[in-house]
């Protein structure tokens, strides 16, 4: 480390205390009093890389949603800790730039968003639409803030057209009926090169129609990416992956 960075540490802890002070907080993964996530929760939301195979559709993933993630995204998503956003972060761009990489497109972070001047080989970064309940109730994007914070952004390239239910607690069945045919694409999409990002894969239903939406537009979809994946709810990710 840099002399001038670790001189800068002492400094970082006092004002981290300054703010505990003024502003009372817990750690999202472990619940100590006083940080947003503590430095040793920090640690475990390290991004490491793996890919698991969903269908015939690569997902790059960062995080085992278990433990520290687990806590730490919970608490983002549906307790409205949006402090944590930049400690969560650096693993989805981490995951975002492996799918990038593997797609044969360098990881970049001038936005991916169509009609921004990038090339016609650039991947346009796409994520699942949030339920309009869902966002009146967190009053942010899961997904997109955590782009944000990562430098990156992403198209709106999917709606709903249908209600769908709450994918907690369903079978994988149950996961794959409800999400069938509840998306389509906002416009024709001929020949754009899509990677799929959400922040969960359980069965992989989800990206799955995404896909298929954007595919019905024209689009070829390369790869996806995911801050965390659940080991035991999908095997394939358990036997495809693949550490860097």
């Amino acid at each position: 480390m840099p002399p001038a960075l670790f001189a800068m540490r002492p400094l970082r802890a006092a004002l981290l205390d300054a703010v505990a002070v003024l502003s009372p907080t817990s750690c999202a993964g472990c619940g100590r009093a006083d940080r947003g996530v503590c430095d040793e929760c920090r640690v475990s939301l390290a991004p490491s890389v793996g890919v698991a195979t969903v269908d015939d559709l690569a997902v790059s993933f960062a995080l085992d949603y278990d433990g520290v993630p687990r806590s730490v995204l919970a608490s983002f998503k549906d307790g409205g800790r949006t402090d944590v956003a930049p400690h969560l972060a650096p693993a989805l761009a981490a995951a975002v730039a492996h799918a990038l990489d593997a797609a044969g497109q360098g990881p970049t972070r001038k936005g991916f968003a169509a009609r921004t001047g990038a090339s016609v080989d650039a991947v346009h970064l796409v994520t699942i639409p949030s339920s309009r309940a869902a966002f009146r109730e967190r009053g942010f994007t899961p997904v997109g803030l955590l782009l944000a914070h990562g430098g990156l952004r992403a198209e709106r390239a999917l709606f709903a057209r249908r209600r769908a239910a709450d994918q907690v607690g369903l079978s994988a069945v149950s996961r794959q009926r409800n999400r069938s045919g509840w998306l389509a694409a906002r416009r024709w999409v001929a020949g754009e090169r899509v990677a799929l990002v959400d922040d969960i894969l359980t069965t992989g239903s989800t990206l799955l129609e995404a896909r298929r939406a954007l595919r019905e537009a024209g689009a070829v979809v390369v790869g996806a990416a995911v801050l965390a994946r659940t080991p035991r709810r999908h095997p394939s990710a358990t036997t495809a992956v693949v550490r860097g």
